[in-house]
């Protein structure tokens, strides 16, 4: 071999390593730009699933805040409420007391349109008495039993015998629960 073909051989070699090298770099920078590529696309898809979330929570936030301000305002008036129905006792009370005397008649209807006047107001603003018949069966979760007492008939044992004191519902809920007399 002459020094001339081992410095072409020399030469091809280093030209094949620098071709090897060249293609290698391309192939090293199509990696890379596939990298950025995907990891600038996995960066989007994460922000993008980070809003969505975010959305969600604010269209839940908005729902649930906007459900607490309409039960909010469909029992803002409970605590009145509440205060008044003893009012109310005591005109029934009051009715029933007048109607056994008959020189009070002018009396009782005075009392009778006052009253009737305050059980409208109040039913303007969603009150509503919650309406039991003596032998209607006991329910635990609407009615509260005050005592138990010997039922006159087979028929009524478990059954309502006596209301002692009205029930009242503000809209769906119950604001006071009615009491009842019921049958063993």
């Amino acid at each position: 071999m002459s020094k001339k073909d081992i410095t072409s051989d020399i030469e091809n070699e280093q030209l094949d390593n620098m071709e090897n090298e060249t293609v290698e770099a391309e192939e090293q920078e199509v990696i890379e730009e596939q990298t950025t590529e995907e990891k600038l696309k996995d960066e989007l898809e994460q922000e993008k699933n980070k809003f969505l979330r975010l959305f969600a929570e604010f269209e839940n936030y908005k729902r649930r805040t906007s459900k607490e301000r309409l039960e909010l305002f469909s029992t803002a008036s409970e605590d009145v409420m509440k205060t008044l129905l003893p009012v109310l006792d005591d005109f029934e009370r009051a009715l029933a007391h007048i109607e056994e005397d008959k020189e009070a008649e002018e009396l009782r209807k005075g009392v009778l349109l006052i009253y009737q006047k305050l059980v409208k107001t109040l039913e303007q603003k969603g009150l509503a008495v919650i309406v039991i018949e003596k032998g209607d069966d006991f329910n635990a979760d609407v009615h509260e039993a005050i005592t138990q007492i010997p039922a006159p008939t087979d028929n009524l044992k478990g059954k309502i015998i006596d209301v002692v004191e009205k029930g009242y519902t503000l809209g769906e809920k119950i604001i006071r629960f009615p009491k009842v007399v019921i049958g063993q």
